[in-house]
Order: structure tokens, then sequence, then C-alpha cells
């Protein structure tokens, strides 16, 4: 945790929160991007590096990061729920911290990017699924990036069509967590490009500079 981040806390459906929060500095905020952590019951947190390099290109990119812990992890009240509790505790940090950005801007229609790591790309699309039943809310949603998909692990909902130039996919190619196999079978019936970093396994190790490149790359486009 660097010098600017702030510690906060939400008030979700199973008690407190835990969060951490980062403003970009000199840049108009251009929205809030919540962040979603690797699975709570196999050491995943907010910490997590590839959850950290997410938040920082965000940060750079003019978005107000914010990560949490699921429910059961950290200073987050609550006990793991396979992936049902986690949304909500998902949806609630969305609804808070979309209140909060608009506060901080002074605007009603702030924008809101998802984004997550492994279990957390598989919550990560449950709220968009469930956003997409909401034509205000999608109308927000902004950007949607999804490293290292639990397609294998999970029922991972298919993207809504009309967001797929707003997502992006990545996934390492020799991943032995979750086979870049099971992605692209989850992929292939909707024509979602995915993006695969050769040589480049589940937790990115030596290729987090390059991941976060990417995600500016889309979060500029």
């Amino acid at each position: 945790m660097n010098s600017a981040t702030q510690r906060i806390r939400f008030q979700g459906p199973a008690g407190v929160i835990e969060g951490l929060c980062d403003t970009p500095e000199g840049m108009p905020i251009k929205g809030a991007a919540v962040i979603s952590h690797p699975h709570p019951l196999f050491g995943g947190t907010m910490q997590n590096k590839v959850v950290q390099t997410l938040a920082k290109a965000f940060v750079q990119n003019g978005w107000r990061a914010i990560r949490f812990n699921f429910r059961g992890v950290g200073e987050s009240a609550g006990t793991y729920d396979e992936g049902r509790g986690e949304l909500a505790d998902l949806m609630s940090v969305i609804a808070q911290s979309r209140a909060a950005a608009n506060e901080l801007t002074g605007s009603l229609s702030t924008s809101i990017a998802l984004a997550g790591f492994s279990f957390g790309a598989h919550v990560t699309s449950l709220a968009v699924a469930q956003l997409a039943c909401d034509l205000e809310a999608i109308a927000k949603l902004d950007k949607v990036v999804l490293v290292g998909t639990a397609a294998s692990r999970f029922q991972v909902p298919p993207i809504p069509a009309e967001l797929h130039d707003k997502t992006l996919v990545v996934h390492g190619e020799v991943d032995d967590t979750v086979p870049l196999a099971s992605v692209l079978d989850w992929a292939r019936p909707q024509s979602l490009p995915v993006t695969v970093i050769p040589g480049v396994e589940h937790f990115f190790h030596g290729q987090l500079p390059l991941l976060r490149s990417l995600v500016s790359r889309h979060l500029r486009d």
C-alpha cells in the first residue's frame, strides 16, 4: 500500500467490508473502478499483486480505484459463500463507490469500471450480468477487465454483446490453475476476443508490467 492509498469501509449485506482506495492526482477523475480479488479460500485478498497491478493501471488512466476484501477475508465480516454472497458484496461496493465518485466529481452520471482476477473475474462477470438487467446501470458501465477468468472452476456467464468492445479478457498461455482452453471454450460461443500472453502462468510472474500496459491500452481506447 503506498502513501496515497486510503483505507475505507463499506457497509455490506454481511456487515463491514474492508477496502482500499487510490485516487489519481493532477487529472480529472473519469469514474470509479471496482476491482475484485482471487478466491478467498486460497489466499486471495485485495493485496494480491495482480489486483494491485490492475489498480495502478486504472489510477494512471484517471480512474479512482477501489479494492476490497470479500466477506470473511481480512477485516470484512461474514464467511465465504461460493460466489453468491461475494456477488452481493461486490454489488454493494459498486453502489457505494459510484455514490462517492458522484459526490467527488459533482456529477450524477459518473462512469463505473469493473475488473477482477481469477475468482474475482468470475464474480465480476456475475455483476456485469446483473447490471445488464438495468438499462441505466449498464449505460454507466464503461470498462470491464477480466484476468485469469476462473472458467474451469465456475459457471461464468457470457458478457453481453453490447459490452464486448468495452471488455478486455487477458489470460496466460500456460496457466495451470485455469487452463487457457477453458477460457477459450467460454469465449468462443460469444465471439469474445481473448488476449493471450505467451509463456505466462496464472499469477503473471515477471509479466505484471506487461499486464498493466495491456490494461492501460484498453482504458485509453
